[in-house]
């Protein structure tokens, strides 16, 4: 729903290269399979696919790798907004489409071979596009190279390919040029053990110290001053056994960013219990990193479930080492710790399992209740469940809108009306994120009055159970009739009660 235009120049625009097109900066797992291959003894050259036409014809390639993250626009979050907006295709399913049209016409040209690989690249196992040689699965260190090389021989190499998971450091090599937004990899792989999620499988390491670092000194030599901290748990940084946090190695971390010169010191994830267990690892991170409500850091944790039955089925491990009796007390009080330490929480929920019915999202509302009794500064976001291609799920369907029970409505309703106040509250910390002045007075613009509107949308989902989100499954605001048809919806809206005054 998002125009082009804006799509192109503001929230996508193309990356930057050099005169021979090779990339600047590039998405970390492009840069990880760059190592990988030039260890052994590949030529490889990362580009953009605004270059990639430029690369093959200058380069003598030969295969061609592409690395998606969601390519069937699929992943939980495009699942929900476009569920939520009538089911129409995502940019990310669009752009990958474009870039397959591309790639098509180099290979038949070239004669090239084309595998696919990354995080997203279950969405395409069961229905592989047909330019593409192969999708590989899973981590690179191991078996990729084996495969390049017999693309580049001609030899025989299977339709999909799983990768071995490493087993040693010494099979991993540190990126050796810059990553997007500063990003390095701390630790790899979950012990918790959540059902839902692709990670579980992998054996769990920390990422030694002077590794990170050399990681981390590439990006600093190209300019980026910013580190985002690759992990899956922040706090099992350096941990040997889920009941324990090992604060000394945190904080050594931290320490040794500041050291580095690292402006601002950013990561992915965390999870409740161990903020609980260690409130002075927390409180030392934020001091150190001198996080403050302008330039505060919001990690994504797992909220899951109110249901007692689902989260001991699916995610046992989560609260450990308490358990589900303590889950609303332990989300709470963690809460209240990251916030003392300008941590802003994004807590998802998964929602949409094949025996879950209204009594157990009933039990998710009342959870999500009992969080906003305390307002925190947190927001929540009800995700339909994805059988992502690792995880134990796998064999389950995709979601439907018709298959969510009918109080997933309701509990998305409750969710967004409280982060629509908190993203209101916290305008300028989001508008922080960029660097570019021009897209922080946009963020901030949008923040101010479109968020301000937007909370009937929310309404009248919740009143029809979803189906008012059918109304805008054809809107297209490429085109001058969806333009048109867009003005005309917010005015009608704007004379009905529906809509309230701005």
């Amino acid at each position: 729903m998002v125009p082009r235009f804006f799509m192109d120049r503001i929230f996508a625009p193309p990356m930057s290269t050099d005169k021979e097109g090779k990339a600047i900066v590039a998405p970390y797992p492009l840069r990880k399979v760059e190592a990988v291959l030039a260890k052994s003894g590949f030529n490889v050259v990362v580009t953009t696919p605004e270059k990639l036409e430029k690369v093959v014809t200058s380069k003598g390639t030969k295969v061609i790798g592409i690395n998606v993250h969601d390519p069937r626009g699929i992943e939980p979050v495009s699942a929900k907004l476009s569920m939520i907006f009538g089911g129409g295709e995502t940019w990310t399913a669009k752009f990958f489409d474009e870039l397959g049209e591309k790639v098509s016409k180099l290979k038949e040209k070239f004669h090239l071979k084309v595998v696919v690989g990354g995080a997203g690249a279950w969405q395409l196992e069961k229905d592989p596009p047909r330019w593409a040689d192969v999708i590989f699965l899973g981590h690179a260190e191991v078996d990729f190279p084996e495969v390049v090389k017999k693309l580049e021989q001609g030899e025989e190499v299977p339709r999909v390919v799983r990768g071995r998971y490493p087993r040693k450091l010494d099979e991993i090599p540190p990126i050796i040029n810059p990553s997007r937004g500063g990003e390095v990899q701390i630790t790899r792989g979950c012990p918790r053990g959540c059902w839902f999620c692709s990670v579980t499988p992998d054996t769990f390491i920390s990422f030694p110290l002077d590794y990170i670092m050399r990681e981390v000194e590439v990006n600093m030599k190209a300019g980026i001053k910013d580190v985002s901290l690759i992990t899956d748990d922040m706090l099992l940084y350096g941990a040997k056994r889920l009941n324990e946090v090992n604060h000394d190695a945190i904080v050594r971390l931290y320490a040794e960013l500041k050291r580095a010169g690292v402006d601002y010191i950013n990561f992915a994830h965390i999870s409740a219990a161990p903020v609980k267990l260690s409130p002075k690892t927390v409180k030392a991170m934020a001091e150190i990193a001198e996080w403050n409500e302008e330039k505060a850091v919001s990690p994504v944790v797992g909220l899951e479930t109110g249901s007692e039955k689902i989260f001991n089925k699916y995610m046992k491990m989560k609260a450990f080492p308490w358990n589900y009796t303590n889950w609303k007390d332990l989300i709470v009080e963690s809460t209240a710790i990251m916030n003392e330490s300008y941590i802003f929480p994004c807590y998802t929920m998964t929602i949409g399992y094949p025996e879950e019915t209204d009594k157990d999202v009933e039990d998710s509302i009342k959870l999500v209740e009992y969080i906003i009794d305390h307002e925190p500064i947190a927001w929540i976001f009800p995700l339909p469940v994805i059988p992502m291609g690792l995880s134990k799920i796998r064999d389950n369907p995709l979601p439907a809108l018709e298959r969510l029970p009918s109080r997933y409505w309701d509990l998305l309703y409750l969710s967004w009306k409280y982060d629509l106040k908190i993203t209101r509250r916290l305008g300028n910390t989001i508008a922080y994120t960029s660097k570019n002045p021009f897209i922080r007075s946009i963020v901030t613009y949008m923040i101010d009055k479109v968020f301000k509107t937007i909370e009937w949308y929310f309404e009248r989902l919740k009143e029809t159970k979803g189906k008012s989100a059918l109304e805008y499954r054809e809107l297209n605001l490429n085109t001058t009739y969806g333009v048109v048809w867009s003005l005309f919806q917010l005015l009608r809206l704007a004379f009905s009660s529906s809509l309230p005054p701005s």
